[in-house]
């Protein structure tokens, strides 16, 4: 019949997705979640449980008698002078690296965003050029330069080795984000009187706050978890927890009670960041997608 609109065949491929919201694809993806926690749960056990116990059997038989699960191996962890102080380390160095590498990275994405100056793109460009530097290759450069300067061996040192790394992708990041704010909401603002200052304190920074939150928690993460940095800078007498519990390994092999908790604490702080801004983290990488 002529005026009669004829819904278009769907191809193969778009009717297998309309599917995949199925009960079969829930549970398939809830047994691969079950399957990726399994390594968390097995610590978290290994964590409660006896020495004895963890050298007798597996961790999954706590499932089934539950009187292994003890507190004791955390209570023998926070009387672990050298963990306890590590953990400090390690809190000293990610704040101030994340905090700086969002602050700064702000700044200059705004900058290279919104602000006309002499060689904006050939010095975006190079911001540019060092996000493929590999870490490696400064290790010695740096390593000359912070002893001639007496930062070597210090918390100042690895927290200044992690900004410089992290500003190239922070200010790329936040660059793109910043570019997508439509002109006209930023003219309008500046007919209004506000300067730059308040325009990007009240205007830019609230609209950028899922990108800056999904920065902060991968520069977070990034910190929290190195090993290589801070094994090279960080003060022997007071490391970040990665090469505490390294050293444990070396010099007490079978010392679990302290290795296990140990292990969970130091995974289980940057979990909990992460989920805290997770809606955040979400909002940032789905505004990203639809731009």
């Amino acid at each position: 019949m002529s005026g009669t609109v004829t819904e278009p065949r769907r191809s193969l491929a778009a009717r297998a997705a309309a599917r995949a919201g199925g009960g079969a694809v829930r549970v398939f993806l809830v047994l691969v979640a079950l399957f990726w926690l399994m390594p968390t749960v097995g610590l978290l056990l290994s964590s409660l449980r006896d020495p004895a116990d963890i050298n007798a059997s597996g961790w999954w038989t706590a499932l089934t008698a539950p009187a292994q699960l003890t507190t004791a191996n955390y209570a023998a962890l926070f009387d672990n002078d050298t963990i306890t102080r590590s953990l400090l380390s390690t809190v000293l160095i990610t704040v101030p690296a994340t905090v700086l590498v969002v602050v700064i990275g702000s700044l200059a994405g705004y900058a290279f965003a919104w602000l006309e100056f002499p060689g904006r793109d050939w010095w975006f460009l190079a911001v540019v050029g060092l996000l493929v530097v590999p870490v490696q290759i400064a290790l010695v450069p740096v390593s000359e330069l912070f002893g001639e300067i007496g930062v070597f061996e210090t918390t100042l040192g690895v927290v200044l080795f992690h900004v410089a790394f992290g500003l190239p992708f922070a200010i790329f990041l936040l660059r793109n984000f910043f570019a997508e704010i439509p002109r006209e909401l930023l003219e309008a603002a500046r007919l209004d009187g506000a300067g730059e200052v308040r325009l990007f304190t009240r205007v830019v920074m609230p609209l950028g706050g899922p990108a800056i939150a999904s920065l902060g928690i991968f520069q977070f993460l990034w910190v929290w978890n190195d090993m290589l940095i801070a094994l090279i800078f960080a003060d022997s007498e007071s490391p970040p927890i990665t090469v505490a519990l390294q050293q444990q390994v070396r010099q007490f092999g079978n010392n679990i009670d302290v290795l296990a908790p140990g292990a969970f604490v130091s995974m289980v702080i940057p979990l909990a960041v992460f989920f805290a801004f997770q809606r955040q983290f979400v909002s940032g990488v789905m505004a990203g997608a639809v731009k």
